[in-house]
């Protein structure tokens, strides 16, 4: 099969004829439709992800039919279309029994524990715990961005942050994750304000349901706080981190109301110092969201097949596999692009 390979990190990558992949015991091998270019395969493809063995092939959010079983498997067949939380879980652990798979102390994840979905297959292990049922009338862009950010970002502010109708959610950094959290934020009826620095960027985040855009290039950190409070009736409840840098994790956190709750969602390359004063003396609450148990995904997955959620709207660019190299190496640049990128493997 071909897929995308890198035996160096931070070389770029080469699309190559490897072996196809085997079906674990319990798992199978999905036919990739379309998978998600995303950050989180930049941090791995840089060395930051200390689990990932070499040579690899990256990818984690995707759609595809499932193109064989192990004799373990059976809630699912040979054909049908099928989605994976970035987190596959083992099923028997605490956390897993408690509910909370998206934590799973032997969690798999493809693209990171082992070969990923920038290929025409992909392994996935433990396969009745952890796959999702997809129509086969929904666009493939929707059901891969369910795989991570979107269902990473619903998970935040849903099961983690609580947000309620009429409650004001900043969203700082309007890449994937981001744009996910401005439209999810809307749908539940909060005011939105976005934070970037690209023009792009902010009027995607508008055309998702931001209600406000702050564009921060060339301002302070201190400036920024201070717009978004004085458009917040004084901070917001809730905010969001979706690009993974110090500063921009300060001024979330920074921008809220007292008692205030922040998400942490993007992901840093090293811990970053953190305004625990503020934390401390307001009592804000700061927390992640590390994806979501494939137990959860059904009432997100009606909102999506209903309409009211619409990811594939997100989507600036689908792209054939053989441009993801350079479009990986290409997440380096200072200003990323706005809106998600699909490699859409039914493309020539």
């Amino acid at each position: 099969m071909r897929a995308v390979w890198f035996d160096t990190f931070g070389v770029l990558p080469e699309l190559r004829e490897v072996a196809d992949p085997e079906p674990s015991a319990a798992g199978v091998v999905v036919r990739v439709e379309a998978t998600g270019l995303c950050r989180s395969d930049w941090h791995g493809w840089l060395g930051h992800d200390d689990g990932i063995g070499l040579p690899h092939v990256p990818g984690h959010e995707l759609v595809g039919v499932i193109d064989a079983i192990g004799p373990l498997v059976t809630c699912f067949a040979v054909g049908q279309r099928v989605t994976v939380p970035f987190v596959c879980a083992c099923g028997d652990c605490p956390e897993c029994a408690s509910g909370n798979a998206q934590v799973c102390r032997n969690q798999t994840q493809p693209g990171f524990t082992h070969w990923g979905s920038y290929a025409e297959r992909v392994a996935l292990h433990n396969a009745d715990i952890n796959l999702i049922r997809v129509p086969d009338d929904l666009d493939a862009g929707a059901a891969a961005l369910l795989g991570c950010r979107f269902a990473t970002s619903y998970r935040g502010l849903v099961h983690q942050a609580r947000v309620v109708a009429g409650e004001t959610l900043v969203v700082v950094g309007c890449g994937g994750v981001g744009l996910s959290a401005v439209m999810i934020g809307a749908a539940l009826g909060a005011r939105v304000i976005a934070v970037d620095i690209s023009v792009d960027a902010l009027a995607a985040a508008a055309r998702a349901g931001a209600v406000y855009t702050v564009n921060s290039s060339g301002m302070s950190d201190d400036a920024v706080v201070e717009r978004i409070r004085l458009l917040s009736d004084g901070g917001a409840q809730v905010s969001v981190e979706a690009l993974g840098r110090e500063n921009t994790v300060g001024i979330a956190i920074r921008s809220l109301a007292t008692r205030g709750r922040h998400v942490q969602i993007g992901l840093l390359a090293e811990d970053p110092r953190l305004p625990l004063g503020e934390v401390i003396g307001r009592e804000l609450a700061v927390l992640g969201s590390h994806g979501m148990p494939a137990s959860d995904y059904p009432e997100l997955m009606a909102l999506v097949a209903g309409g009211s959620l619409r990811p594939q709207d997100l989507i600036a660019a689908r792209i054939p596999l053989a441009e993801a190299p350079g479009a990986l190496a290409a997440m380096s640049a200072a200003l990323p692009a706005a809106g998600v990128t699909l490699i859409d493997l039914t493309l020539p």
